[in-house]
């Protein structure tokens, strides 16, 4: 790609999936951006670049995303060699950035909103989307043989609904608000705990660890949550590593995502 402009791509969603696409991307070299909301509910905050709504930056693994405020600020990022991250839940920022990719990250197992229009190429992650139909491409993002495969034509698999086995604990990871309310941790994340202890609360109700581990995750203190939403995860592997760098299936996710964009956009050009 010497010699011509960064490829500019808008990555929808700064969590945990939205993250390593755009750790990767800009790692390879393109002009990433990403939007998100004004309270995202990231569980995995040691690694997603969504914290950067709350506290202005992030670093993941030697990149920086940095909150921005418009487009001007957006070129200003990309020139200081940072990820901009703009709080625009209905992405407004397409119609006038014009990035020729746009990934849709957000992972709510439906879409949203996204359009085949949206962008020269427009990928959509994981069930919701159909490609060919409301976007180009989709990756797969369940766990498994496929996970990272891009698809052109159908969609991904379906939802199982079931969180994926470290171990062989699935639902036993998980940690759920038990009452609707404000989320309050008692722990923080890389911390170790003992199944049975007390992690966190919600509306004055205790959140007790289910199995044993290091604490991988937990949703941001003061952040309103519905009763049965995920706040936090335990890794019962127990490595505290594993806090702070990107998972194995977001790192799978991201070289589909690359992929994907280099099956439209070639970086080589054609030699005779």
């Amino acid at each position: 790609m010497k010699g011509r402009s960064p490829l500019v791509v808008l990555v929808k969603g700064g969590g945990e999936m939205g993250t390593g696409v755009a750790h990767r991307l800009a790692r390879c070299g393109f002009h990433v951006c990403l939007t998100d909301i004004p309270e995202p509910q990231a569980v995995r905050r040691g690694v997603t670049f969504s914290e950067a709504v709350f506290e202005g930056w992030k670093e993941v693994e030697g990149l920086v995303a940095r909150r921005v405020a418009g487009e001007e600020e957006i070129w200003e990022a990309w020139k200081k060699k940072t990820i901009p991250l703009l709080v625009d839940p209905e992405c407004q920022i397409r119609k006038t950035l014009r990035a020729p990719v746009l990934v849709d990250a957000i992972l709510a197992k439906k879409n949203t909103g996204t359009r085949l229009e949206d962008a020269s190429l427009v990928i959509g992650l994981g069930p919701g989307f159909f490609a060919g139909r409301d976007v180009h491409l989709v990756v797969e993002t369940n766990r498994g043989h496929n996970l990272g495969r891009v698809i052109e034509e159908g969609e991904a698999e379906p939802d199982t609904g079931r969180p994926g086995e470290i171990l062989g604990y699935s639902w036993e990871r998980v940690l759920r608000a038990p009452a609707p309310g404000r989320f309050r941790a008692e722990r923080q994340i890389g911390d170790c705990v003992e199944k049975g202890e007390r992690v966190a609360e919600v509306a004055g109700v205790g959140i007790e660890a289910r199995v044993g581990g290091v604490i991988r995750g937990l949703i941001r203190d003061g952040l309103f949550v519905a009763q049965g939403g995920k706040v936090g995860d335990i890794d019962p592997r127990g490595n505290r590593a594993h806090c702070f760098t990107i998972s194995d299936k977001a790192r799978a996710i991201a070289g589909g995502v690359l992929e994907a964009i280099f099956m439209r956009f070639p970086p080589f050009e054609e030699r005779g």
